[in-house]
This record gives structure tokens, sequence and C-alpha cells, in this order.
């Protein structure tokens, strides 16, 4: 499993971004996109044109929304950002002006990071970590491994040493959840369950047994040109939503539930890979799973250090492999990726394996 930051270090950066974010529910007429000598910034304005507050810098997820948003590709739309600011500028302030919309725009830090709709439901990491933390630690021994804040996630792992089984003699594994939310629009809270190898310290994220919440709610409405939201108190449906989050975590960690995909992994062990054509073998689950090139070479060489050529062996070679990748989303997405290599249908397992025989041949 990748490293990340201590729950201590988690934690004091969601209460820091907590108390300094601001939201604003705001017309798109009363945006103006500019570019200085600084770079491109965000004025949000006021019936007479005077900045409401100090211009915005804007990330690469609000610039990614804003295109969409605009129905400018985003291909194009970062290719105006690169080599002709003022086109750019020009296109996006000529739709926020003909095509006028309120959206939720979220920003920290002076800074513009997710432009998303007015029906976005404020579901934040603050609030998740206050109904977590508290059942985390009715888990008895439980222990945060790894935990991370993105620009645009939040990742709680954590594992429960009291409950834990051999795959194979010798080869461990334990119990744990995964607890995931983004306050900009990329992705609901997630509850999942997660499985821990010690003989590697690789994670496996059980895809297949996630509870969510989206961050859809009702559409919000403003009588003025743009309404910076308060702090307010959860409304009901908010809370309701926390505590069915707390009873999730609760029964996330369930030992009928751990043992069945315990059983998963052993049936894993039992098929065989194609040994004709590892790399091919390699190559087409690649494809399949939606891996970078260089990632599979990557889990490659970790297959072929382990020598472990099943389906499970494949299977934690993408895990192990997730712990070399730089970005902690994306190895946490590999770390899904390989439970689902577990659980690939038979049949496709075998057309890979015919598929590299074939080739090899």
């Amino acid at each position: 499993m990748k490293a990340g930051r201590t729950i201590t270090e988690l934690a004091a950066e969601v209460l820091r971004q907590n108390e300094l974010k601001a939201d604003y529910l705001v017309d798109t007429r009363r945006l103006n996109m500019e570019h200085d000598k600084l770079g491109t910034v965000l004025h949000m304005l006021d019936e007479k044109g005077v900045d409401v507050v100090e211009p915005m810098n804007i990330n690469a997820t609000a610039h990614s929304q804003i295109s969409t948003h605009c129905d400018i590709p985003l291909k194009y739309y970062n290719r105006m950002q690169t080599d002709n600011t003022g086109l750019l500028t020009m296109n996006v302030n000529s739709w926020f002006s003909k095509e006028p919309a309120q959206r939720t725009l979220r920003t920290l830090d002076g800074t513009a990071r997710a432009f998303l709709s007015s029906r976005y439901r404020r579901i934040d990491n603050f609030d998740i970590m206050n109904a977590v933390l508290p059942i985390i630690g009715e888990i008895p021994d439980a222990r945060f491994e790894s935990c991370e804040i993105t620009d645009n996630k939040m990742f709680v792992k954590v594992v429960n040493p009291r409950l834990e089984q051999e795959v194979t003699p010798g080869d461990v594994v334990q119990a744990g959840i995964v607890i995931s939310n983004s306050e900009t629009g990329h992705g609901s809270v997630s509850v999942q369950p997660l499985i821990f190898r010690l003989v590697c310290l690789n994670g496996m994220v059980v895809n297949s047994a996630r509870t969510r919440q989206n961050h859809i709610g009702r559409t919000n409405t403003a009588d003025e040109n743009y309404l910076l939201y308060s702090d307010e108190t959860l409304e009901s449906d908010d809370r309701t939503l926390l505590l069915k989050i707390q009873d999730t975590v609760r029964s996330v960690v369930d030992e009928v539930k751990f043992s069945k995909v315990v059983d998963t992994l052993r049936e894993a062990k039992d098929a065989h890979m194609n040994t004709a054509d590892i790399p091919a073998v390699v190559k087409l689950a690649t494809r399949q799973f939606d891996l970078l090139d260089a990632e599979g070479e990557g889990v490659l060489n970790r297959l072929i250090e382990t020598s472990d050529y099943t389906l499970y062996g494949l299977a934690n070679a993408v895990t192990r492999h997730s712990q070399d990748v730089e970005s902690y989303e994306r190895a946490s997405k590999l770390e899904g990726v390989g439970y689902e290599i577990v659980t690939m249908a038979p049949t496709l397992w075998n057309r890979l394996n015919s598929t590299a025989f074939a080739a090899a041949a």
C-alpha cells in the first residue's frame, strides 16, 4: 500500500482546509476570467463590477470543469491556455454571459478549486472525519495504515489486525476499511472493504462491496448574483447520511464477508497462468483493465520477482506496483484493479491465457 500521511497529519490538514475554504453560489454573468502577468485568474464581481473577493487562481480541476460547462473540448481549452490565453478568456467570458447559469464555486487558499452544478451537495471531509473517527476508535487495535488528501480526494485506510486469515500457509491477510470522499466533484463518499496482505504490505480494495453517496441534492438558488455559503448546521438529510456512513463503517469489517473474500483469493491462487508467454498475458490484462503501458511493465517486473504465475499472483503484482506510482489517487485506483483481476470471469481469464498461448505459438 502506498505510504501517505499519518492520521494526525491528515486531521490537521482537513481542519486547516475547513477553516479556510469558502463556497459560493454565483451567476456566471458575475464571473470574469482574465490573464495577467501572474497567470489566469477568475474575478467574482458585484452588480457594479467590483471584485467581491480577491481575484482567484484557477487550478486544473476548475479549468477542466469550466471547459465542460462551456462545452469547449478540453484539448482545445488546454491549447488556448498554453498558446493563446486571450482567446481562452474571450471564449469563456462569452459563454458565461451568453448562457448564464448559477454554479457552485468552491475555493481554498485563494484558488478556485471546483466549478460545479448548483445541485452539488456538500459532503465535506471535515464532516466525514467527525463521523467515522469515533467509530474506528471502537474497533480494538484498529491501525491507520495510510491516509492522504489530494487536490481532489481524501482517503482513510484502516486495518483491523484482529481479523485475519491465511490465503495459503504463511500468506496472511487482514481485514480493513477504505473511506474516501471528494469535495471537488471527483467521486462520491465511499466506504469499501480492504484486504491487507502482510507479506508485502499490499492493499486490495474490494470494489464489489461498496457503499457510496453521490454529491447530488436539491437545486440551490440565490436571490442575489452571488451568495457565500455559511457553515450552518447540517440539515436533517445530511445527518441521516452521516449516521448511515457510521453504520457502514461498523459493518464493513464483517467476519463472514471477510471469509468470503479470502475464499475468492484462494480460488484465484488455483487459477494458473499460461507461462508460454507471460509478457503477453500481462499485456492483455493491461489493456483489459485500462492500465498504462508503463504500469503494465511495472506489473510484469513485480510478477517475475515473485514467480507466482496465478491469477492471485497477477493481482498482487498490480497492487504491489501501486506503491511505486507517483499519484496517491492512481495508486488507490490500482488497489481496486487488483480485486477486479482476482474476480474476473473465468471465461475472460481463459481467453487471456489462450490468446497469449496462440501468440506464443
